[in-house]
C-alpha cells in the first residue's frame, strides 16, 4: 500500500529545534506538544502567551476580474451564508462553506484585503475548498491558492505586548481587524482573531520568512511554543467548533449554534437572504427551530467524557438524548469539558444527562458555552 509522504511546514527545522513531538495532523507532520507538556502550554497561553503554527491551512485569494472587491463579495455570497458584501477592507469574518442538503462543508474565515478577498481555510479541506471556489467564481474572479505562504498564532493576554514590540501598530487593532504591517524586517499580513478564545493575532507571510518571524515572537517575554495538543483543549474550553469533529456535511449551522454567523442581511427577510447552498433548510430551522442542538456539558468527577460517547436522558440508558463530540480535561476551568449534540427539548443548560463511558454511565449537566469567557479586544 502507497503512503503520501507527510509534509513539513517552514517552521518544522524549528520545531525540532524547540524539542517538540511531532506526530502526523492533516498529511503534514505536526507539533503535538512540548517539553513543557500540553497542560503547562495550555496554561501559559491564558495566562501570558502562546505561539502556535498553523502553516498547514489553506489561503486562497479570490481577485475580481472587474477589479471591484464588492463583485468578489457578492460572488463569493453564493457559497457561503455570511455578509460579505457588508465586510469593510481591513477586516475579516467567520463564514461556512454549505451543501444543498444544509450540511457544512468547512468553516473558514473571509477577509477583504482592499482589492481583494482572502480566505483561510482548514487544512484537511484546503484542495476541496479551493476546488469548489475554483469551480463556482472562475467567470468573475481569479482563484489562486496561496502555497508559498506560512501562517502562525499568537494567542495570549502577553500577545498585544509582544507584537507590538515588533510592531507599535499591532496594538491599535481590534478583534477581526486585519493589517498590514512589518515584523522583524518581513511584510506580513496580520489579523487580531484567533481560536482559542483569547487576544491574539494570526499572522501571515512568505514562508521563506516564517522562522525569522517566529524566532523574533519567542524571543520577547512571556511568548512559548504551543502545540496541537493545548490548540484543541484551549478552543473546546472556548466552546469553539472543530471542523470534521463537532462540525461537518451532517450538522446544520443552526444544530451548531452558529447561526450567529449568518448576519441580518443573509437572514429570511434581509436584503441578500439565501442564494446559497442549503438555504431553504436553514431558513426552516432559523423559524422552527432544530431537532438537535450543539451544547457544552460538564460531567460530574474527573474523568473526561470524550468524544464519540453516546448520551442518555435516563440513568438506565434506554433514552438515547445525544452524543458528545469533543471531549477532555479543561486545565483552565480544573474539570472535565465536552460539547455535543442533544435533542432540543433537552438542550437547556442544567439538564442532566448520563454519557457511556467504559461500560458505565456517568451523569453530565447540559451548560451553557463557552467554559471559558473570551478575552477578544473589541
Amino acid at each position: 500500500m502507497n503512503h503520501q509522504p507527510l509534509l513539513r511546514t517552514p517552521l518544522y527545522d524549528l520545531h525540532l529545534e524547540l524539542g517538540a513531538r511531532m506526530v502526523p495532523f492533516a498529511g503534514y507532520e505536526m507539533p503535538v506538544q512540548y517539553p513543557a507538556g500540553v497542560m503547562a502550554e495550555h496554561l501559559h497561553t491564558r495566562a501570558q502567551a502562546g505561539l502556535f503554527d498553523v502553516s498547514h491551512m489553506g489561503q486562497v485569494r479570490i481577485r475580481p476580474r472587474s477589479g471591484q472587491v464588492a463583485d468578489a463579495a457578492r460572488a463569493l455570497e453564493a457559497l457561503v451564508p455570511a455578509d460579505i458584501v457588508g465586510l469593510r477592507a481591513g477586516r475579516q469574518r467567520y463564514a461556512l462553506f454549505m451543501t444543498p442538503d444544509g450540511g457544512i462543508s468547512d468553516d473558514l474565515m473571509v477577509t477583504n484585503m482592499g482589492e481583494w478577498l482572502l480566505l483561510v481555510v482548514n487544512a484537511a479541506c484546503k484542495h476541496a475548498d479551493f476546488a469548489h471556489v475554483h469551480e463556482a467564481l472562475a467567470d468573475s474572479c481569479t482563484v489562486e491558492m496561496l502555497s508559498s505562504r506560512a501562517l502562525i498564532a499568537l494567542q495570549g493576554p502577553a500577545a498585544e505586548a509582544a507584537l507590538a514590540g515588533l510592531n507599535p501598530a499591532a496594538a491599535d487593532m481590534r478583534f477581526m481587524d486585519v493589517a498590514e504591517m512589518e515584523l522583524a524586517g518581513v511584510p506580513c499580513i496580520v489579523s487580531r482573531s484567533g481560536y482559542t478564545g483569547e487576544d491574539g493575532y494570526e499572522i501571515g507571510m512568505p514562508d521563506s520568512d516564517a522562522a525569522t518571524v517566529a524566532r523574533a515572537l519567542l524571543a520577547r517575554p512571556g511568548v512559548a511554543p504551543v502545540g496541537l495538543g493545548a490548540r484543541d483543549s484551549l478552543r473546546l474550553e472556548a466552546g469553539l467548533c472543530l471542523y470534521g469533529t463537532d462540525i461537518d456535511l451532517t450538522t446544520t449551522p443552526v444544530e451548531a449554534a452558529l447561526e450567529w454567523s449568518i448576519q441580518k442581511s443573509r437572514k429570511p427577510g434581509g436584503a441578500r437572504a439565501g442564494g446559497y447552498p442549503g438555504a431553504p433548510i436553514v431558513a426552516d430551522q432559523l423559524a422552527d427551530g432544530p431537532s438537535r442542538r450543539r451544547v457544552g456539558l460538564r460531567a460530574e468527577g474527573r474523568a473526561p467524557v470524550r468524544g464519540g460517547a453516546e448520551l442518555f436522558a435516563d440513568e438506565a440508558g434506554a433514552l438515547p438524548a445525544g452524543r458528545v463530540t469533543s471531549g477532555a480535561f479543561g486545565p483552565s476551568v480544573n474539570a472535565p469539558v465536552a460539547m455535543g449534540y442533544v435533542a432540543r427539548d433537552l438542550s437547556a443548560p442544567g439538564t442532566r444527562l448520563f454519557a457511556a463511558v467504559r461500560g458505565r454511565l456517568l451523569p453530565v449537566q447540559v451548560t451553557a458555552l463557552p467554559f471559558v469567557p473570551p478575552t477578544f479586544r473589541r
